[in-house]
């Protein structure tokens, strides 16, 4: 069987994005290991999957696999990818409602940007989830050897925004397993170490469970800015993110407790693969 992508890139976080509704009973978490390596397959940090929605008030469902094969709630960057790949099929709506594990993610295509209300950051412990109770600010939290201050916040998914002097100087392929695998996030962590610049402006790197370190993420951006502000590490509300691929910016609006998402959306290539190449692989791995 041919199966028609586009590769995708939202400040340098890559995706693999496909309509599955042409594609039924294919097993997705099996094969996106071999999709997304980045010698043997297509190459990205995770796979988006166009399919239909049931819920009245959605108009589409996107479903998210990371490059290990592990299904998770929600990606900034992916949604942005996501609403432009879309597009085409809604030329007349710019404003999108789009069913996902962390609910409805409403993005709005605005010129060369899109826009995101990712919703309302979660702060209670129990619900990011992290092993203690209340708002965890600065929680101090050993991993490889060092005392490290976390600030726990969920955009759907769940974040470890922690603030250093020089993100540059971090070893992130030696910390970054360690903090995702931590026995203090059950369902694991995409943990976010940020440097302050200005009065809202930040650095960032970030580490994100299944895929490693990545070059931009759109809910860890958005978690590290609700984190600063929460902190009083910059005044906000919109923020100014410096990441690897790029700049994003965000906001919090603390009267509606929403955050919103700007930022860019933009088509690599498109191609063909035959889809039994891959699940063959994946047999063999």
């Amino acid at each position: 069987m041919e199966v028609k992508f586009v590769k995708m890139h939202g400040t340098g976080n890559d995706f693999i994005v496909i309509d599955a509704r042409k594609y039924p009973g294919i097993n997705w978490g099996k094969v996106a290991p071999a999709l997304c390596d980045r010698h043997f397959g297509i190459g990205a940090d995770q796979l988006l999957l166009l399919e239909d929605t049931s819920l009245e008030n959605a108009d589409y469902r996107m479903r998210i696999f990371n490059a290990d094969g592990s299904e998770v709630e929600m990606c900034g960057n992916g949604i942005r990818c996501f609403a432009k790949y879309v597009e085409k099929y809604v030329e007349d709506k710019k404003k999108l409602y789009v069913e996902t594990l962390a609910g409805i993610v409403v993005p709005e295509i605005t010129g060369t940007l899109v826009k995101v209300d990712m919703g309302e950051p979660e702060l209670e412990g129990g619900k990011i989830p992290v092993r203690a109770s209340g708002i965890i600010r600065e929680y101090p939290l050993e991993v490889a050897g060092r005392k490290w201050k976390i600030t726990a916040v969920s955009m759907g998914n769940p974040h470890a925004v922690v603030k250093v002097e020089d993100v540059d100087e971090l070893e992130l392929e030696k910390i970054g397993p360690q903090f995702e695998h931590h026995p203090f996030f059950p369902n694991r962590v995409n943990t976010e170490f940020i440097q302050v610049l200005g009065e809202n402006e930040l650095k960032m790197r970030v580490w994100e469970r299944g895929a490693g370190e990545t070059l931009a993420c759109g809910t860890g951006a958005s978690a590290s800015t609700v984190a600063a502000i929460l902190n009083g590490w910059v005044r906000g509300p919109r923020v100014k993110l410096h990441l690897k691929g790029g700049d994003l910016e965000v906001e919090w609006n603390r009267e509606s407790n929403h955050v919103f998402l700007y930022g860019p959306a933009e088509e690599v290539y498109h191609g063909f693969f035959q889809i039994e190449k891959f699940l063959k692989e994946e047999e063999n791995v």
